[in-house]
């Protein structure tokens, strides 16, 4: 019998690197702010800032969540917003606190905001496949009578202006797809009150609706948030900003429209007075937390649709009702009056 050879040893486990004292702060700080702190996103800086003295010190630095910003929202580059965000609490870290997660207002306040801010900056950034195609920055004054008692709405472009992109149509569709830019287009809304050095997020995220217009061809792209209105006749109010998207010969697509305007259940627009008032109070005492990949403004959405459409049922019941009231009154006033003729 031949005997078999012995097997060979396991080969030495790799040498590993350790790290002296064991904790990641034993680092050099300049280490740890050049080759590791700039390598993470807004979420992971702001949990790691809460791990410990030494890294809440690193992780807040101004440079560090500058960088963040800017990347994020190319839009923030613009000068406007740039004198603007150093004037915040905490600088770029509390710009990003307040515009990084969506805006969630659904309580409704006994007081509202008694100071009224003279402008509000938009810093707005459209994304295809989390590419930026359309970058701007506008400024709308809010103290004049001509604003306070217009309907509010916001346009970024003028009528016939468009901003081209780098989105290709695909020779063999005849029409931009809707399926492709719903899965693909998000946007970024970001509302700036320079006064009271705050900024909120009005952004869905992600689309609640995307629909072909049937005259013109064009895609609209509808982005929404639901927030509380004053309590009273405006229970709920949308504010709701809407991308228009068309394609040009040789099927380059262009953005031709990008609004927002503010309405109550009734599908009424709000005058510039009132989306003013519930602007600020979103904006001073709204929660913001992290959207769920944009599932949750949708939801939002369709339940403030299913909302209006029940309120519109009940207005219909009740005008009906007192439609036939009027008529029930009409006939026993008519019937009266003729029997007091006959056989008064």
């Amino acid at each position: 019998m031949v005997a078999l050879p012995t097997p060979p040893p396991p080969p030495p486990p790799p040498p590993t690197t350790t790290i002296q004292g064991g904790t990641i702060s034993t680092l050099h700080p300049d280490i740890l702010q050049t080759h590791i702190l700039t390598l993470l996103d807004g979420p992971t800086l702001a949990a790691t800032a809460c791990a410990s003295s030494e890294l809440h010190a690193l992780s807040t630095e101004d440079k560090l969540w500058q960088k963040i910003c800017t990347s994020t929202w190319p839009s923030i580059n613009d000068p406007i917003v740039r004198s603007i965000i150093p004037t915040f609490p905490s600088g770029h870290l509390s710009f990003f606190s307040d515009s990084y997660p969506l805006l969630h207002h659904n309580h409704h306040s006994s007081s509202f905001p008694t100071t009224s801010t003279e402008c509000f900056v938009s810093a707005v950034d459209i994304y295809y496949k989390n590419v930026p195609i359309f970058s701007k920055v506008e400024t709308t004054e809010t103290f004049s009578d001509w604003f306070k008692s217009s309907p509010f709405r916001l346009d970024l472009l003028e009528p016939k202006e468009f901003v081209q992109t780098w989105i290709q149509n695909q020779p063999s569709e005849k029409e931009l797809p809707v399926e492709q830019l719903e899965e693909n287009i998000t946007l970024s809304w970001i509302l700036i009150d320079p006064k009271g050095r705050r900024a909120m997020n009005l952004s869905s995220e992600r689309p609640v609706s995307v629909q072909r217009h049937w005259l013109t061809g064009e895609v609209v792209v509808k982005f929404s948030n639901i927030m509380a209105g004053d309590g009273r006749e405006k229970e709920y109010v949308e504010c709701g900003v809407m991308v228009c998207c068309g394609e040009k010969e040789g099927g380059e697509v262009e953005v031709r429209e990008v609004s927002m305007v503010m309405e109550d259940m009734e599908g009424k627009n709000l005058t510039g007075k009132d989306g003013l008032v519930i602007l600020q109070e979103a904006m001073e005492r709204g929660e913001r937390r992290k959207g769920k990949g944009g599932k949750e403004g949708k939801g939002r959405y369709e339940e403030f649709v299913e909302r209006k459409k029940e309120r519109k049922e009940r207005m219909k019941k009740l005008e009906k009702a007192l439609d036939m009231a009027c008529i029930a009154t009409g006939i026993a006033v008519f019937v009266s009056f003729w029997t007091f003729i006959l056989f008064g």
